[in-house]
């Protein structure tokens, strides 16, 4: 299956026909400020997105989602997602050992790819190896460590960054535009993206959640609307096989707390020291479904994700070890957090029977994903 192609509901880097009524019709507050400067003195903007009890805030470094506060069932709002105060420490996490991604924009290729090669139309690309002997999440300067343009649009901000060919060694001068918008207790990121020549193209976002704003997320109860995952070699880099999750401990197709499992006896659980695969969504990809449902009983906030993607790669915060000092100073410990990054399957150039990554000169990349917030 190719990715979808079809044509996008915005037109890249103009304004749509209707989007000015929008504006008026809009009631998301969006407003802008400094966030800061870059090393080299490049100006970055943080967006804050405001409708009622729900408020996100938005960098033009990285695209990072730097806060999402959200009520629980009393009314109480926290923020949910983990990250830094300002953009000092995610410009030194990004550029150190011990990145993590917070909150951050992925691309030109989200998760791993094998030995940081692959071929393409008869020929061989060569990307930074940045993870053991893999490439991962685009390189170590990938879109998640730049700084995007923004414009603000109906009910949030558009973000936009232009891809030189044979940037990080993927061909194409990729043009991407990510749009984050708000409405109520919804948080949509469409992703769009056009390149000049044949390329390889995989986008998501990389925000730790907990739902209880604190703690760790072991009694967080997930359910994945997925009857199969790839397992991983020891280099967490898909073997190729979709294995089914029943009588496993990756079947979520029922709500199970995170740490139910999660010490099991189990050679996939000990590769990724925890859960960090990728799950095969029985929506298969192409139209807009619930992928994951994530629920905290203590404040009794929940989380659905739906994505048109064909995957999902949940992430149980396994390789925070404390020594990364977030939000208010307060240290990252195994577990305080975990990612469902919408996306195609890791190492996808690699694997034919896959679905395809491949973006076609002329051709456009569009995909969806919606992060709908509620309380039980």
């Amino acid at each position: 299956m190719r990715l979808q192609m079809a044509l996008c509901a915005f037109a890249i880097g103009t304004v749509c026909l209707g989007e000015v009524s929008m504006m008026a019709k809009a009631q998301t507050r969006v407003t802008s400020q400094s966030f800061g400067k870059m090393p080299d003195g490049a100006p970055v903007e943080i967006y804050t997105l405001s409708d009622g009890s729900y408020k996100a805030r938005i960098a033009t470094y990285g695209g990072v989602l730097v806060s999402l506060e959200i009520p629980d069932r009393k009314g109480q709002s926290a923020d949910v997602v983990l990250g830094f105060d300002d953009l000092d420490g995610y410009v030194k996490n990004f550029n150190g050992s011990s990145n993590a991604y917070f909150g951050a924009l992925i691309g030109r290729y989200a998760n791993r790819i094998a030995h940081g090669s692959f071929m393409l139309d008869g020929h061989k690309y060569s990307v930074p190896v940045n993870n053991g002997e893999n490439s991962l999440h685009g390189g170590p300067h990938g879109f998640f460590n730049v700084v995007w343009k923004a414009r603000q649009i109906a009910n949030g901000v558009e973000l936009s960054y232009v891809s030189k060919d044979g940037e990080e060694g993927y061909p194409g001068t990729l043009t991407a535009v990510v749009r984050y918008t708000l409405q109520k207790n919804r948080l949509k990121i469409e992703y769009s993206a056009t390149t000049d020549k044949d390329t390889v193209v995989n986008l998501t976002n990389h925000a730790y959640f907990n739902l209880a704003g604190q703690g760790d997320i072991l009694k967080h109860e997930l359910t994945l609307h997925a009857s199969r995952f790839t397992p991983v070699d020891g280099g967490l880099i898909p073997t190729g096989e979709l294995k089914p999750v029943a009588s496993t401990p990756f079947d979520f197709r029922k709500s199970t707390a995170v740490g139910a499992r999660i010490a099991a006896d189990d050679e996939q659980l000990h590769r990724g020291h925890g859960y960090d695969h990728n799950w095969v969504l029985d929506s298969h990809g192409g139209k807009l479904a619930e992928a994951a449902d994530l629920y905290d009983p203590g404040s009794g906030r929940v989380l659905k994700v739906l994505t048109d993607q064909p995957g999902i790669q949940f992430y149980s915060g396994n390789f925070l070890d404390g020594s990364v000092k977030g939000k208010a100073g307060k240290s990252y410990a195994r577990h305080a957090a975990l990612c469902l990054e919408t996306q195609h399957f890791p190492d996808s150039p690699n694997h034919d029977n896959f679905p395809s990554t491949e973006l076609k000169a002329g051709e456009r990349y569009h995909t969806v994903t919606i992060m709908s917030f509620s309380t039980r």
